[in-house]
């Protein structure tokens, strides 16, 4: 690890650490030739299997981060790589992660997450217009950053890919379990697009409703069926967004953004609402006449990278600062991809 007050190339003096992963540890440094802060994240090759598959996915990513230049993305200064570490100097984010946040206010104004949808969209947007276009695949309330002012920012590409029309070997099994697309857990087509789209209606869900897609009952309910008070417009934008067949979800972030915009004032009041017919279907009750709920066939696929083999839990990662990696195996995510709109539909006035 780094000592505080080190100097590293000569130029970035170490002053302390900020945060630790699994396999990084990110510190807080001076440029002594800028007089500025930035954040230096090491990754050292000790205790890493197969080092040389994560260095290239390091070079990956600060490659890619290095040539994109947009206000909710943060920017790559410098990369160091020597005999026993890979270190990236990176902009420095104040803030908190919106998952943090999370855990300390529950549901989030509604207002507020509006207005970060629309920074989200902006930015995917941007990934997307990139030639190739580029997929972020990993959006979840960890990945992003608030900052003091109240803006947005997207971190951790390290599952971000370059779209190569075909390539589903290199566009699949990536993610975050209950964040993550259908598609991503491959046998349903290639992700795009319309795959960041998914996870951005799963990651607006969980802000605005507090519940935890990672979690029972793993299900995108209608936001209103936690508090009746939230926008009827929100709720259409998220349940659209997390369509199973992408065919069916918005086309593009532009789109998302547009119904964002539009959406007029609505109440954040908070709702108690007592248990009702869900939440009976949901623990077990049983109705005389239950419409069958559409699950995807999910088809495994072999771990690509040794990092991917790795327990299934509920939102998987390395650490608090890296990138889940989905394991693909039997029964996974069987039911979080169940439409509860369907369910809606069954006919409330049995008894249960």
């Amino acid at each position: 690890m780094l000592e505080t007050g080190e100097l590293v190339n000569g130029r970035y003096r170490i002053l302390h650490k900020i945060g630790q992963g699994g396999m990084s540890v990110v510190y807080l440094a001076k440029d002594e030739l800028e007089n500025r802060q930035w954040a230096v994240k090491e990754v050292r090759r000790e205790g890493v299997q197969d080092f040389r598959v994560v260095e290239q996915g390091l070079i990956t990513e600060t490659n890619m981060l290095k040539r994109l230049h947009h206000p909710n993305l943060p920017h790559i200064v410098d990369v160091i790589e020597n005999e026993d570490r890979f270190l990236i100097v990176m902009e420095y984010i104040e803030g908190i992660s919106l998952k943090d946040k999370l855990a300390g206010a529950g549901a989030l104004l509604q207002t507020d997450v509006i207005r970060w949808g629309v920074q989200l969209c902006d930015v995917l947007d941007y990934l997307h217009g990139q030639r190739p276009p580029i997929i972020y695949r990993d959006l979840k309330p960890a990945n992003i950053m608030l900052k003091p002012g109240g803006d947005v920012k997207l971190i951790d590409f390290g599952t971000a890919r370059e779209y190569k029309t075909g390539n589903q070997e290199d566009t699949i099994n990536i993610g975050t379990v209950g964040y993550a697309a259908p598609e991503q857990y491959g046998g349903m087509g290639q992700s795009d697009a319309r795959t960041d789209i998914y996870c951005l209606g799963v990651t607006l869900y969980q802000l605005v409703t507090g519940k935890n897609p990672c979690e029972p009952p793993y299900l995108v309910l209608p936001i209103r069926h936690w508090n009746p008070a939230l926008s009827p417009e929100l709720e259409q934008i998220i349940l659209k967004c997390t369509e199973i067949d992408p065919a069916d979800r918005y086309q593009s972030a532009a789109e998302v953004s547009a119904a964002l915009g539009s959406i007029g004032g609505a109440g954040d009041r908070e709702t108690v609402k007592k248990p009702g017919f869900l939440e009976k279907l949901l623990s077990g009750g049983r109705g005389k006449r239950q419409k069958p709920q559409p699950q995807p066939v999910l088809q495994p696929e072999p771990p690509v990278r040794q990092e991917q083999v790795m327990p299934m839990q509920a939102e998987d990662h390395f650490g608090d600062d890296e990138t889940a990696l989905l394991l693909p195996k039997e029964h996974v995510g069987i039911g979080r991809f169940i439409i509860v709109r369907d369910i809606m539909e069954i006919h409330t006035d049995e008894v249960i």
